[in-house]
């Protein structure tokens, strides 16, 4: 089942656009390897700098970027290899806050291999690089973790490898490792008394993210599998800086927030027929935050559920829900009790629509919305809400040009202070070959 996140930022959703648009018509150059594509847009965003709801400093601008790319896919026999590179050049008319220039650079590389032994063992390896501003581009997974955007080569590099083995007709493993690397170029704290410091970004969120998975995979019935696993996950913050201070004086850095989890969980996979699949799964986490002087752990629940129907030629529906831990970029201030922020629980709502409303028109609907609770210091038990949704419509001249309109809109309401609103449209060509 392939995993989804509802990603609708103006880089983020317009690179998935062009993606379908490979994809509408990859039957008319199936003989060729390779593709190349470049896009024009212009664009009007009221809230660059993603300032709080009403502030007086908020920016409005209008922009265009230029986004050449592309791509490679190779397969022979039992191995397929999936290469594509994208650079997008953003000019903004009034430079963003804290921007050396007025534009910025954007990076996106992908690549995936498969191979598959034989019927019975199969290997999946993958990496996704990025360098951007944008916190829906630099995410990984389905959970917001920043809501800001953050001027700079921000980095973030995501890679996997997965190995499933049918170790007999009805009964396999899956054994998988993910590691995430977040690299943020705004270092150095400020400090604005005795007790009260605000971190950058860099001391916030540079991290490590290592991930370990085992699954059994049962086959009850030729439509369905049944899942027995287990995951441990380990977060290790790398920013070396100092992110708060106790009223006694005892300084915390960074790694403070190191933390470990034991996730234990059952699940089902199902094939409803061939064009409606879903997953299931249910659990627990355990969570020790093993740096913290009040010794912070906690057991939360763990949910993940998606489904993909393609109801129509070139039209689908992707969806799902998930509960679970993740990393904020949220610290606040020292709580005598509840020590630093370590983090948030988070239930995750997302869903993307793709339908061909005649041969050459094509809408693209995106949504998530994603309530987080924080777990430790000033903001323990407060509540953040995310709302993110986007539309574009595209229309197919010919294989090699396409046109495309669209709107983003966020909605963040944060009970720490630091809520805001985001309107963003865009209109532009496309040019593949």
């Amino acid at each position: 089942m392939k995993k989804i996140a509802a990603s609708v930022g103006l880089i983020a959703l317009g690179a998935s656009c062009l993606h379908a648009a490979d994809n509408s018509y990859s039957s008319a150059d199936s003989g060729k390897p390779w593709s190349i594509s470049a896009s024009l847009r212009g664009f009007y965003d009221d809230n660059v700098d993603t300032v709080s709801s009403g502030a007086p400093n908020r920016t409005t601008t209008f922009g265009f970027s230029v986004s050449p790319g592309g791509s490679f896919n190779w397969e022979r026999d039992s191995t397929t290899i999936n290469l594509s590179y994208r650079y997008s050049l953003l000019y903004y008319g009034v430079r963003p806050a804290r921007n050396a220039n007025n534009y910025d650079q954007d990076h996106n590389f992908e690549a995936q291999l498969t191979h598959i032994f034989n019927e019975r063992y199969k290997i999946r390896v993958a990496d996704s690089f990025v360098i951007g501003q944008e916190p829906d581009s630099l995410r990984s997974g389905d959970a917001i973790t920043s809501t800001q955007r953050i001027p700079g080569d921000n980095i973030r590099n995501t890679g996997s490898i997965v190995f499933n083995a049918e170790l007999t007709p009805l009964f396999g493993l899956e054994l998988g490792y993910e590691n995430s690397l977040f690299d943020y170029k705004a270092t150095g704290p400020q400090i604005l008394g005795p007790t009260a410091v605000i971190p950058s970004p860099a001391g916030s969120s540079d991290r490590l993210e290592h991930t370990f998975h085992l699954d059994g995979r049962w086959q009850m019935l030729p439509e369905t599998t049944g899942i027995l696993g287990y995951q441990y996950a380990q977060v290790n913050y790398t920013g070396n800086e100092l992110i708060g201070i106790s009223p006694a004086g005892t300084q915390y850095f960074s790694r403070t927030r190191d933390n470990r989890s034991h996730y234990g969980y059952v699940g089902v996979e199902h094939v409803f027929n061939p064009d409606f699949s879903g997953m299931a799964k249910v659990g627990v986490n355990y969570t020790d935050s093993y740096n913290d002087p009040s010794n912070a752990s906690s057991v939360s629940p763990y949910v993940n559920l998606s489904a993909n129907y393609t109801y129509a030629p070139e039209s689908y529906l992707q969806g799902g829900f998930r509960y679970d831990r993740n990393s904020t970029d949220t610290v606040g201030g020292f709580s005598s009790t509840k020590g630093l922020t370590q983090g948030q629980e988070s239930a995750t709502l997302f869903a993307s629509l793709n339908h061909r409303i005649i041969p050459h028109l094509f809408v693209a609907l995106n949504g998530s919305y994603q309530y987080s609770t924080f777990v430790g210091g000033q903001y323990d038990g407060q509540s953040e809400k995310y709302f993110l949704a986007g539309l574009n419509l595209r229309y197919q001249f010919s294989h090699y040009l396409s046109a495309e309109l669209g709107y983003d809109y966020d909605n963040i309401s944060s009970q720490t202070g630091r809520s805001y609103d985001r309107n963003r449209f865009y209109a532009g060509i496309t040019g593949s070959y």
